[in-house]
C-alpha cells in the first residue's frame, strides 16, 4: 500500500509560504503502518493539477491533497476531482445551511461564491469542517484490474486539515502492517557529538527503535521511531529506549516531545510555589519572551527588564543614585563583569521581590576574528548566587537563543539539587 500528499496553492510554489502539511501527513500516516511514496506541491493551475491528480491515483492506493477548496476561481479541487471522476458536481444542502449559519455567527454575509464550497462530486462523501467554511471531499476513484485509490481532499488551513485528518479521513483509512511510532528526548548541557558518544550503540543505524540526533540552538533532541506490528508494541519499544537514554544522559534531559527548556523550568516553578525575573542585556529581552509565552508562567514570571546602557546604569537597573554616574555610548555595555552581572540578579530580585532572578550581560566583541564572544549568566535566590562565563562562537543571531536558554538551564539544575 502506497500513499501520496498534494499540496496545492501558488503560495507554496512562489515560496511565500512553507508547505508543512505534507510533512505532518506523512508523519502522521506512518503511525498506522502507511508509506507515503510521493509529495507534489504545485500552483494553482488547472491542467497541471489535473495530470497530477490522474498520475496520483494511477500510482497510490491512498491521496490526500490538502489546498483549493475555498471559494474564489483559483479553488479548483473539487471541480477537477469531478472532472477526474467524470461525474457532476451537486448540492449538498445540510453543507450549504452549515456555511450559512457560520457566516451569520460571525456577523457577516455570506457572498453567493461561497455556494461553490457546499458542492460535491456525484458520489463523493462529504467530509465535515467544524472550524471552517471549506468542507472536505472523500471519494474512492475506480482503477481498472485493481481496487479504488482513496482520495481525501482538505482545506490547505493547517488547523482545519488537521482536525478534519484526525476526526474525519483516519477512521476511513486502512490500517498498513507495520505500525511507526515517534517520540522524542530533549536535552541541553552538552554537544551533539558528546550525547553521541555517550548514548553508544543506541544511534546504531540498524537499531530498532531508531535513534536520530538533531540540534537547534544547543538543544539537543534525539528522535526515537519504532516499528512494529502493533502501537503497544512501538511504545513499549520507545518506553524501554527512553529508560536507556535517561541513564546515559540523566540530567542532560529536560524533557520530551513537546515540551521545551522553559516550559520544564516554569514547571518546576509552578510545582515550589515560586516566582522568577529576569534582567538582559546581551539577549535583547529574548529570555523573557520565552519565559512569558509559556503556558503557566502569568503565575511565576513576574516580569523582566531588558537594558542597553552603561554598566552604572545595568546594576543599578535606574536607580537614580547608580545612573547618576553613568558612561555614555553603547560601547560601555562591554565592561559589565561576571561581579556586575550577579548584581544585575540581585538587584532584579531585590526589586521584583521574587525567589530567583536570571540575568544576562552583553556580549563583548571578539578580541580577533575567529576569538569567541562572551558573555556572562547570573542567577540569584536566597540560597544561590551562581556566575558562570559564556564564550560563543556563532552568529549573534544563534548567540542569543543559546545564552537566554544556558540562563534557563543554570535555573533547572538548581531546582533540580534543591529537590521538591
Amino acid at each position: 500500500m502506497k500513499a501520496e500528499i498534494i499540496s496545492i496553492g501558488s503560495e507554496l510554489t512562489s515560496g511565500a509560504k512553507l508547505d508543512t502539511n505534507s510533512q505532518w501527513l506523512s508523519t502522521e500516516l506512518s503511525e498506522i503502518g502507511i508509506p507515503v511514496h510521493f509529495h507534489a506541491t504545485m500552483a494553482d493551475d488547472r491542467q497541471t493539477m489535473l495530470e497530477v491528480f490522474q498520475t496520483a491515483v494511477e500510482r497510490s492506493d491512498i491521496v490526500l491533497v490538502t489546498g483549493g477548496l475555498g471559494p474564489t476561481l483559483d479553488d479548483l479541487t473539487r471541480e477537477l476531482i469531478a472532472e477526474l471522476t467524470g461525474t457532476e458536481l451537486v448540492l449538498d444542502e445540510p453543507s450549504l445551511k452549515f456555511i450559512q449559519d457560520l457566516f451569520e455567527k460571525r456577523g457577516r454575509v455570506m457572498a453567493e461564491r461561497n455556494k461553490i464550497q457546499a458542492m460535491f462530486p456525484a458520489g463523493s462523501e462529504v467530509l465535515h469542517n467544524p472550524v471552517g467554511t471549506a468542507p472536505g471531499v472523500w471519494m474512492e476513484v475506480a482503477r481498472e484490474g485493481r481496487s479504488p485509490s482513496l482520495l481525501a481532499a482538505m482545506p490547505g488551513v493547517p488547523s482545519e486539515m488537521k482536525i478534519m485528518y484526525r476526526e474525519q479521513v483516519l477512521p476511513r483509512l486502512p490500517q498498513g502492517e507495520r505500525v511507526i511510532r515517534r517520540s522524542s528526548v530533549h536535552c541541553f548541557g552538552q554537544g551533539e557529538s558528546n550525547i553521541e558518544e555517550m548514548l553508544g550503540d543506541l544511534t546504531a543505524r540498524d537499531r530498532n527503535p531508531e535513534v536520530g540526533i538533531t540540534a537547534s540552538s544547543a538543544t539537543i533532541s534525539l528522535r526515537i521511531a519504532a516499528h512494529g506490528s502493533s502501537i503497544q508494541e512501538c511504545d513499549n519499544a520507545i518506553a524501554e529506549t527512553k529508560s536507556l537514554i535517561a541513564e546515559k544522559l540523566g540530567a542532560l534531559i529536560f524533557g520530551e516531545d513537546d515540551h521545551t527548556l522553559e516550559s520544564s523550568v516554569v514547571s518546576m516553578l509552578l510545582r515550589r510555589g515560586m516566582a522568577i525575573t529576569t534582567v538582559e542585556a546581551g539577549t535583547r529581552g529574548l529570555l523573557a519572551q520565552m519565559l512569558s509565552s509559556t503556558p503557566g508562567a502569568d503565575s511565576c514570571f513576574l516580569g523582566g527588564v531588558v537594558l542597553n546602557a552603561s554598566p552604572s546604569v545595568v546594576i543599578s537597573l535606574g536607580d537614580d543614585d547608580g545612573a547618576a554616574d553613568a558612561d555614555s555610548g553603547a560601547g560601555a555595555m562591554s565592561l559589565v563583569s561576571a561581579e556586575e552581572t550577579l548584581e544585575m540578579a540581585q538587584n532584579a530580585r531585590r526589586r521584583f521581590e521574587s525567589d530567583f532572578a536570571l540575568s544576562i550581560s552583553p556580549f563583548t566583541a571578539p578580541s580577533a576574528p575567529g576569538e569567541p564572544a562572551t558573555s556572562f549568566i547570573a542567577l540569584a535566590g536566597e540560597n544561590v548566587n551562581e556566575v558562570h562565563e559564556h564564550k560563543i562562537l556563532v552568529d549573534p543571531a544563534i548567540a542569543r537563543p543559546r545564552a537566554a536558554k544556558g540562563a534557563l538551564n543554570l535555573l533547572r539544575h538548581h531546582l533540580l539539587k534543591s529537590g521538591d
